[in-house]
């Protein structure tokens, strides 16, 4: 087993949790958080860029947020079909690092490969608790599942306040050149994330925070019920 993480993201592709979370990661690795961030695939079908350089956007970004661990899964993009082949694999990756939090994309999404990393994570948080599943490695509990927002969202049920590390995320999405720029000269197609995208999550993580007063926020789903001991603690 590697050493214990706090927090262990999943994304679909390198800059899925940048976009949803940059801001966020940025708050808990400058905490004293241990924060891995695991890609499933290489994302070879996107039209721009290429394996290679997403590798090395996605390392840039991971040392702009101070990441402990990044790792990419290679499994095949636009193929993420939800096989047990899959579900083992992202569940060795939670039995390998043992968090505390693990978060996935939202459940609803434009993109097909979010929505199915979402349901490979869910599936896999819940294997990896299962004493006889895998037995080659030992059986871990995830206390705690959240989701992320990448393209579609909705009025959240967490917000965490990012205004003080968004210029962290912004540096993290800029390390994304091939997907986010478009430079003249180059070969690059035109894709929703090059027509002003980053402009766009900017001014939804500015309306998130907007109910709370909070200049930038950045929103997260759960599927089980908030604990809450006194609600005057919920504010800190």
């Amino acid at each position: 087993m590697n050493r214990p993480l706090d927090i262990l993201i999943f994304g679909a592709h390198a800059d899925d949790a940048e976009i949803g979370m940059a801001g966020t990661i940025a708050k808990h690795t400058a905490a004293g958080y241990r924060v891995g961030l695991c890609d499933l695939t290489e994302a070879e079908l996107s039209s721009n860029g290429n394996p290679a350089l997403r590798k090395q956007e996605a390392d840039a970004a991971a040392k702009a947020l101070g990441l402990a661990a990044r790792l990419n899964l290679g499994l095949p993009d636009r193929g993420l079909t939800g096989s047990e082949e899959q579900i083992a694999a992202v569940t060795g990756v939670i039995r390998d690092f043992a968090p505390r939090l693990v978060f996935a994309p939202y459940w609803e999404d434009r993109h097909p490969d979010h929505i199915a990393c979402s349901k490979l994570v869910e599936a896999a948080a819940f294997n990896a608790k299962l004493r006889r599943y895998m037995l080659d490695k030992p059986a871990v509990p995830v206390p705690e599942l959240y989701f992320y927002f990448i393209n579609d969202w909705k009025t959240p049920d967490l917000v965490v306040d990012v205004s003080a590390t968004y210029d962290l995320k912004e540096q993290a999405l800029r390390c994304y050149r091939s997907q986010f720029e478009q430079t003249s000269g180059e070969d690059i197609a035109q894709t929703p994330l090059n027509q002003g995208y980053v402009e766009r999550v900017k001014a939804r993580d500015s309306l998130i925070g907007q109910r709370s007063l909070i200049p930038y926020a950045e929103g997260f789903m759960t599927k089980t019920a908030f604990p809450v001991h006194l609600f005057g603690s919920l504010r800190s």
